[in-house]
């Protein structure tokens, strides 16, 4: 017997539906009156995405593929970072012309075993992530504190508690502690980007991409964890849901300009994302000049740094950045996860209780493979863990869309012939790479 992809009828009427985060939803206003005020107003939401496209699991990524290959990965980052522009610009279409999240919709418009397989890939996912997360912040503990590894991984649960606070207060708080953590990671690795002294003329040869990225399987490998780090599937699901925490005018006019705002809110963010990743690579890059091609752990690259560059600010700083990278990743992390529980499971909990559930989903794990593989192990958990991540990228990408190019749905704001075009060849392109890495590993 067939079973139907899609549900005949929706299974929601607008009076019976709840927003997506109902304690958040559209409770930041939008004033009138000049642009940048508005600009203003629609920043955030991209920041928070951001976050995801440089925690710890870009980190382990790039410095793999920075020690061990130079700057022949330098590309791959910059067209990652082009793909994330073009799909977490649909995903805040998506938010603010339906008023729906992806998860939200992919409940409502598929059938439950499509939907149930679904929300188990993206929970895989987040798993994946927040294991990266979870671990990234307990080697910064480890690293600048002297924490043993397992007590650093017990130490990130308390971050919920953080989220619960900050967002009883205003979503606003959470935006702006965001922001701030990004902003030093940022300031650290300009320090040690200078610090590294870049080869300019053979980082700029290595903007052309090299046929050795695909036919090589170590760099092939690297290659699919920097794009499972940099574009991941569950902030697909998160920033159709916080681009409606904004109080915009609900006609076709007013969703466009807060189209328009959203996306130059997430452009900036997305292109500060994309200048600390380029430079994490091109930091480990001088690693491999110096001969330390077998840099596995971030641990190794933190100890390097002194010898190398001369200095301890060096050190200090790296460990300083990779503890606000894991805290500020664990905090999308987890509205992450209260948005995909609520979307496809339609959970009616309380916010401490949903949260308490989603972070305990990645700190057991953590915990259990810490204790298994200790310290020796953190490198190949995080850099699988990115690759696993992009190998249940297509379960994201693939109804966005498909939602994003329905006219039903989205009416005025439907996607474009060209943009059906380009959002198809680049879900296609994510599906064909994965292929390509799953059958390398097979044969």
């Amino acid at each position: 017997m067939n079973i139907p992809i899609f549900n005949s009828v929706r299974t929601e009427t607008e009076n019976s539906f709840t927003p997506s985060l109902p304690e958040v939803f559209r409770s930041v206003a939008v004033p009138g009156g000049a642009s940048w005020r508005k600009i203003a107003a629609f920043a955030g939401p991209g920041f928070l995405v951001a976050v995801g496209y440089m925690d710890p699991g870009n980190w382990a990524t790039d410095l793999a593929g920075g020690s061990q290959f130079g700057y022949t990965l330098l590309p791959v980052i910059a067209i990652s970072n082009l793909v994330a522009i073009l799909l977490q610009g649909l995903a805040l279409r998506l938010g603010i012309a339906s008023g729906r999240d992806l998860a939200q919709l992919c409940r409502e418009r598929f059938n439950p075993a499509v939907s149930f397989c679904l929300w188990i890939a993206c929970e895989l996912a987040i798993m994946a992530c927040d294991l990266a997360e979870v671990i990234g912040t307990a080697i910064a503990l480890q690293l600048l504190l002297k924490i043993p590894l397992i007590v650093g991984v017990c130490i990130t649960a308390f971050d919920v508690f953080l989220v619960l606070w900050l967002q009883k207060r205003g979503f606003r708080y959470l935006e702006a502690l965001v922001m701030t953590l990004i902003g030093v990671i940022g300031a650290c690795f300009t320090i040690e980007f200078f610090c590294s002294v870049p080869v300019w003329t053979e980082a700029a040869a290595a903007l052309v991409p090299s046929s050795r990225i695909l036919t090589d399987p170590g760099m092939l490998y690297i290659a699919v964890g920097i794009v499972g780090a940099t574009v991941m599937p569950h902030n697909l699901y998160l920033h159709s849901s916080i681009a409606q925490t904004r109080r915009y005018d609900v006609s076709d006019r007013g969703k466009r300009e807060a189209i328009r705002f959203a996306n130059i809110d997430s452009l900036v963010a997305l292109t500060i994302a994309l200048a600390i990743n380029a430079a994490i690579l091109m930091v480990a890059a001088a690693f491999y000049r110096a001969g330390h091609t077998d840099v596995s752990e971030i641990q190794d690259a933190y100890k390097l740094l002194t010898p190398l560059f001369g200095s301890g600010l060096a050190a200090l700083v790296f460990g300083i950045a990779l503890l606000a990278a894991g805290q500020n990743s664990s905090l999308t992390g987890t509205l992450a996860g209260q948005i995909v529980m609520e979307g496809f499971l339609k959970l009616r909990v309380s916010p401490t209780v949903r949260r308490l559930l989603t972070r305990s989903v990645a700190i057991v794990p953590a915990v259990i493979v810490t204790a298994i593989c200790g310290e020796s192990g953190t490198a190949q958990l995080l850099i699988l863990s990115q690759v696993v991540l992009s190998l249940q990228l297509s379960f994201a990408v693939v109804p966005l869309v498909m939602f994003t190019s329905d006219r039903a749905l989205m009416g005025a704001f439907t996607n474009t012939r060209p943009m059906k075009a380009i959002a198809w060849c680049t879900a296609a392109g994510i599906a064909l790479m994965n292929g390509w890495l799953v059958w390398g590993a097979l044969v």
